[in-house]
């Protein structure tokens, strides 16, 4: 672990809400934790949303970005053509050492293509893929892939898995993570031939934690502390975990308006516990994804995130870069090299 001071660069004109709500986030979670950041966008309107705050300027820098990278456009067109935008910025300014993380709520394929051909990949792994956190019945559960690689070869499962318990150590603090191979059925054997195959290098490679395959059922229990899955289902997951939840709060909500009084009284008694509930389903709570595999943090926020969830991102960059927990995630893809050249030979 590093006390020295950690830099995030904030992608300032990403995301839905525009610069003011990232701006918003980055200050408050450089004035919680004394993070630095740089905020990466048009020096007007970044200035601009600055002086509505009270912060210390010492903790806050900006640097210039004169293109936006539209959610509309393609990861490869804004790489060959907006060398200025913010999100081109903010990851060359990680590469030259100049900052030690990127947070980024736009477009996210812009976000992982940055991330692949400014930043780098970690020796060893072909594909970085996107971790999330989702709330459980016991302790908060590592979903890896969640979008990055919608198609996926066994091994990059293995590695997905390696690097997902890399993540639970270092951010999340589970001494000896459970690794589960997300499937139709627990039993070994069920599944699609991807996931078969992927079980069977999960075996070879010995005491890493992995406890077998997962059901869709077991995503919420909490007894498993990372779930692997491709990227095209961990989307999916993903996507109906935040519909599921905030499905939930509403019809949770208009129960109780259209209850009797009673009723009313009884949860405004139990107000503090649906206020805590309503955290566990939060996404704010945790900021963003992050891209594990990469030489370089990456964390890829969600294009309607709030200020909140801006400020959990920084900080959680910066818990990641303070743990070390790349360096311990290159450990652990060095460890089971030899399994995971055998298994891109025989795919």
């Amino acid at each position: 672990m590093t006390n020295d001071p950690v830099i995030i660069a904030v992608d300032a004109m990403g995301g839905d809400l525009g610069p003011s709500v990232i701006v918003q986030g980055a200050v408050d979670a450089a004035m919680e934790a004394g993070v630095n950041v740089t905020l990466v966008g048009d020096e007007g309107r970044v200035t601009e949303e600055l002086r509505k705050l009270s912060f210390n300027e010492e903790l806050v820098g900006v640097v210039h970005a004169s293109e936006i990278a539209e959610m509309n456009e393609k990861p490869s067109d804004i790489l060959r053509r907006k060398k200025d935008a913010s999100i081109q910025v903010a990851s060359r300014l990680v590469k030259e050492g100049k900052a030690h993380g990127l947070v980024s709520a736009g477009n996210s394929g812009a976000t992982v293509a940055c991330g692949i051909f400014i930043l780098g990949r970690i020796p060893g792994v072909d594909r970085p893929a996107l971790a999330s956190v989702i709330p459980t019945e016991k302790a908060p559960c590592v979903v890896v892939d969640v979008g990055a690689n919608v198609d996926c070869k066994p091994h990059n499962l293995l590695q997905f898995g390696l690097m997902g318990s890399a993540f639970s150590k270092g951010i999340l603090g589970v001494e000896n993570p459970r690794i589960g191979l997300l499937s139709i059925g627990e039993e070994e054997g069920k599944g699609n031939s991807l996931v078969k195959e992927a079980y069977e290098l999960f075996k070879m490679a010995g005491n890493i934690g992995f406890v077998g395959n997962a059901e869709g059922r077991d995503l919420f229990t909490g007894n498993f502390d990372v779930i692997v899955c491709d990227g095209f289902v961990g989307n999916v997951v993903l996507k109906l975990s935040e519909g599921l939840g905030a499905s939930f709060a509403h019809l949770l909500k208009r129960e109780i308006l259209d209850s009797s009084l009673l009723t009313k009284i009884g949860s405004f008694l139990t107000r503090g516990a649906f206020k805590r509930f309503s955290r566990l389903l939060d996404y704010a709570e945790y900021g963003g994804a992050p891209l594990l595999g990469l030489s370089h943090i990456a964390l890829v926020c969600h294009g309607a995130s709030n200020a909140k969830a801006i400020k959990s991102a920084v900080k959680m960059a910066a818990t990641y870069v303070r743990n070390a927990t790349n360096e311990h995630l290159i450990a652990s893809i060095t460890a089971t090299e030899e399994l995971t050249d055998f298994s891109k030979a025989s795919s």
